[in-house]
């Protein structure tokens, strides 16, 4: 941090610069409808984190998770692990402080002042900021310290703007940045050295959303993989281990004395009998339903086994590849790979989870920019269908217009495209425009109400299946740690 601070490079004039533009885009956004506005009687995802804080502030830790008379579960019950409680319940004592209406126990459900919106935006800012933004930037200095200042800015835009993760946060509302965030402080501190560090974040990721298992794979197998080469293999393990158990201990102190509550809390954060998809997610099996009715042919206990076993199939070469030759530029990749195959193959999916794939795919944009670029917008066209839903469309449009003129002066300047990423980019833009042309002025057939829903997951789904094929080819075929050469000296080797 202290070299960070001291560079005479103009780091710090950058990332203020940076940092300012990413926090204006992103109230920029929030300016817009959200999830559930003015949608009674369930409104939506901003008022389940209202609903959140309510419950967290008024009642006692023992009753979060369990019905009661003043916790109807059905009524956006908590659904996250206990950081996420926890971090609800500062929020909620934050907002008992300005105004005590706002998390009044049963009540103030529905709640939406223009007060209340100001306060809630507030909250995912402040924590964008503290835990996703300046992580970024850390990233962008470490890896890209001998890269040209122009370039390494225009890369920590193109990762602080990625449209997905802006939309879902600031737009839709929910606190995605946080989980995110950790997950990325924890690839700091194992690219530092510091694995104990970054053992210790990664747990607390996991502690904050559960869908963070769809990162836990490459964490455990690099880090395993790290370990075995090292002078004093079995003591690492251990050390790891030891902070993963001791980590989650605290996280979970409140319900580990109580068999009932443990049991509770593990049933509502994996119900599996919710389904096998949510809406027209952009995956395999939602795809698949369109031609073969799944969910009518197979039981949901076989529904369950086939994207287990689907699951496990699409990210053992990648996770075992990763023990064996283990290096930090392998380690990215695996995390696409990963979050990739939970979210095309495994059970409950919704389309917001390709988040998880989003953050990994945004750090490999020095490396791969045409690619990732490719990715996050196709991330981003295959919500339209919520976006249009919470009346997000023009911020879509504005971001995603934004993002591409970013991508274009990034290639036009400094790297060489290929034509077939050319042709790639023009075929998806023409695409995706068709659709969004179509939606517009298009009445759909009666029979095919959600035809242009279907189109898009169909669509983004082929295109995430050939990056993630693509992105096992990279980790398969890589020769050395590209990202091992830009850190400094301090950082611990392979």
């Amino acid at each position: 941090m202290a070299e960070f601070l001291s560079n005479p490079h103009g780091f710090i004039l950058d990332n203020i610069i940076a940092t300012l533009i990413a926090l204006l885009i992103r109230w920029c956004i929030s300016l817009n409808p959200y999830s559930g506005k003015g949608k009674p009687p369930m409104y939506g995802d901003y008022e389940a984190q209202r609903h959140w804080m309510e419950l967290t502030t008024n009642l006692p830790v023992k009753q979060w998770y369990f019905e009661s008379p003043n916790n109807n579960l059905s009524y956006w019950g908590i659904d996250y692990p206990p950081l996420t409680a926890y971090h609800m319940w500062i929020c909620g004592q934050i907002a008992k402080r300005i105004n005590p209406i706002w998390i009044e126990l049963n009540t103030s459900h529905g709640y939406e002042s223009s007060n209340h919106q100001l306060f809630m935006r507030y909250t995912v800012v402040m924590v964008d900021l503290i835990l996703y933004i300046i992580p970024v930037l850390l990233f962008c200095n470490m890896v890209l310290a001998k890269r040209s200042r122009i370039l390494r800015f225009s890369l920590s835009l193109l990762m602080l703007l990625q449209p997905a993760s802006l939309l879902i946060d600031h737009g839709h509302f929910q606190y995605n940045c946080c989980s995110l965030g950790l997950a990325l402080i924890a690839i700091l501190f194992i690219f530092r050295g510091h694995d104990v560090f970054g053992a210790c974040a990664f747990s607390l990721a996991l502690n904050y959303k559960q869908m963070e298992l769809y990162h836990s794979l490459p964490f455990f197998c690099y880090l395993l993989g790290k370990s075995l080469h090292s002078s004093k293999p079995f003591f690492k393990i251990i050390t790891l281990g030891v902070t993963v158990i001791i980590t989650f201990g605290v996280c979970w102190f409140p319900f580990l004395f109580d068999t009932n509550q443990a049991t509770q809390l593990v049933k509502r954060l994996f119900p599996f009998n919710r389904g096998l998809y949510e809406d027209k997610v952009s995956n395999v099996w939602c795809t698949v339903n369109v031609l073969i009715k799944l969910r009518q042919i197979f039981s949901q206990q076989t529904l369950v086994a086939l994207s287990l076993l689907a699951t496990v199939a699409a990210v053992l070469p990648s996770s075992i590849h990763l023990i064996i030759y283990p290096s930090r530029h392998r380690f990215i990749l695996a995390l696409v790979n990963s979050s990739l195959a939970f979210f095309l193959f495994s059970y409950q999916v919704h389309e917001k989870s390709v988040l998880l794939a989003c953050m990994p795919a945004s750090l490999l944009l020095p490396w791969y920019p045409a690619e990732s670029g490719l990715f996050l917008l196709y991330a981003t066209f295959s919500m339209v269908p919520l976006l249009i839903k919470d009346g997000l469309l023009l911020p879509y449009i504005s971001i995603m217009m934004l993002y591409l003129y970013l991508l274009y002066i990034t290639f036009r300047s400094y790297y060489q495209v290929g034509t077939i990423q050319k042709y790639m980019y023009g075929i998806s833009i023409m695409v995706m425009s068709c659709l969004h042309g179509y939606a517009a002025i298009a009445i759909p057939p009666r029979r095919y109400p959600d035809l242009v829903a279907v189109l898009i997951s169909a669509i983004s789904c082929c295109f995430f299946t050939l990056f993630f094929l693509y992105c096992n080819y990279l980790q398969f075929t890589a020769s050395d740690d590209l990202i091992k050469a830009s850190v400094t000296s301090k950082s611990k080797s392979d």
